[in-house]
């Protein structure tokens, strides 16, 4: 049986593929590229059918974050021209969320940048959870304010909050590479603390930061073991006026190889399709559908993204459907409390049986055709990143919806 074969049943069965697997993965080459597709969208329509979950992002609070990560418009120090405003009012709020509910959002991701929320921050974003809520029955409402304290959790849950976001972003032996302000371990401790209050909790990952394959791997791992029901896949947008504008390390081709590896290391939760795709992905975006399950509708937080009406037109051109409010987005299993990316894990919802998350060896990857299952012993070499054609024309600072007099792209 070949790799492929293998990881499409693995993924049917909810186990955890081998890192060499995971590895052998990014290492296909092009030509294998729609392979490794097929493979992936098997496990994807497998668990979440031909829907397409979307979700609209709020920015209550743009720019003046005291935090000094690398890749961040809004970052400590960032000279690019972002827009730039303190907290939202709940009106102001529930007003932007509205424009995205509209065009077929079922979840609203409300964002502020800084470290952490203060309790009167928390107190705000309640208020704006609970206008958002009066007026949209049957939405979902996330909150992404960073470094959470203890009981803040609680209390966003107590206010009606469904899901926390908080990403890991890289892997924990490079993070200090890219931020210094707060460490690896302070970004698990408040997923856990999301975990610990009922919250749904939603965590993922930025490619294209300079990382290994190895890097890769190792942050995926390590978010199935968190656990979270939702992992948004990053692809970095280079800001100029940011310490990583010159990293240009993406392809379309590569975009989807990450994709598709998270898909298999995670098979039945939400893996989204975050920002950057329209930078990276471009053409190919459609094909990134037969991976994830779940987009952001139109703006980023800082970053324009394609027109809503696109990214519907997209959906429907690809064959999929937009998830209605009244659907479900998770499998039954992981909706019924049972968590767990695979049965007889060790540790609920740990990495599995495989799950060990220890540095990569150095023998050869496979190509598709030729592989079996390998042992975690052989893990292949770190493809060498591909390295795309910078395409700056396409990064482009928003200028509309939330703190602005404009109407938002939804």
């Amino acid at each position: 049986m070949d790799l492929l074969n293998t990881l499409v049943d693995k993924g049917l069965r909810r186990e955890t593929p081998t890192r060499a697997e995971a590895l052998a993965v990014l290492a296909t080459s092009d030509d294998d590229l729609l392979d490794v597709v097929a493979a992936a969208g098997r496990v994807r329509r497998h668990w979440f059918g031909r829907r397409v979950k979307l979700n609209y992002l709020v920015n209550l609070k743009s720019g003046l974050c005291p935090e000094d990560c690398s890749y961040c418009s809004q970052r400590l120090g960032s000279t690019a021209g972002i827009l730039k405003y303190s907290w939202l009012k709940p009106d102001q709020a529930s007003e932007a969320a509205a424009a995205g509910l509209a065009g077929g959002a079922k979840r609203v991701c409300l964002v502020a940048s800084g470290r952490g929320p203060t309790d009167r921050d928390v107190d705000r974003v309640s208020e704006t959870i609970k206008a958002i809520k009066d007026q949209n029955e049957g939405v979902e409402v996330c909150a992404c304010l960073g470094l959470l304290s203890d009981g803040q959790a609680e209390r966003l849950r107590a206010a009606g909050a469904d899901a926390y976001n908080h990403n890991l972003n890289t892997s924990e032996a490079t993070y200090g590479d890219i931020t210094t302000t707060h460490t690896y371990a302070d970004r698990v401790d408040t997923v856990h603390k999301a975990h610990a209050a009922g919250l749904s909790a939603c965590s993922g990952l930025i490619a294209g930061m300079g990382e290994s394959d190895a890097d890769l791997v190792d942050v995926v791992f390590a978010l199935r073991e968190l656990d979270p029901d939702s992992v948004p896949v990053n692809f970095l947008i280079p800001f100029e006026g940011t310490p990583l504008a010159k990293e240009w390390n993406l392809t379309p081709q590569r975009c989807l190889r990450i994709l598709a590896m998270v898909r298999f290391v995670c098979p039945d939760v939400e893996v989204r399709i975050a920002g950057g795709r329209e930078v990276h992905l471009r053409t190919l975006q459609p094909l990134a559908l037969h991976l994830a399950n779940s987009i952001f509708l139109g703006d980023y937080l800082t970053s324009e993204g394609q027109a809503g009406k696109a990214d519907l037109e997209m959906i429907a051109d690809a064959g999929f459907e937009v998830e209605g409010a009244d659907e479900v987005t998770l499998p039954e299993h992981r909706v019924a409390g049972g968590g767990g990316c695979g049965p007889g894990t060790a540790g609920e919802g740990g990495c599995g049986a495989h799950g060990v998350c220890g540095t990569a060896d150095s023998a050869p990857a496979k190509t598709p055709a030729q592989a079996t299952a390998p042992d975690e012993t052989t893990a292949p070499a770190d493809a060498e990143p591909a390295s795309g054609t910078p395409r700056t024309d396409l990064v482009a600072v928003r200028r509309r919806g939330a703190g602005t007099d404009l109407a938002p792209n939804a």
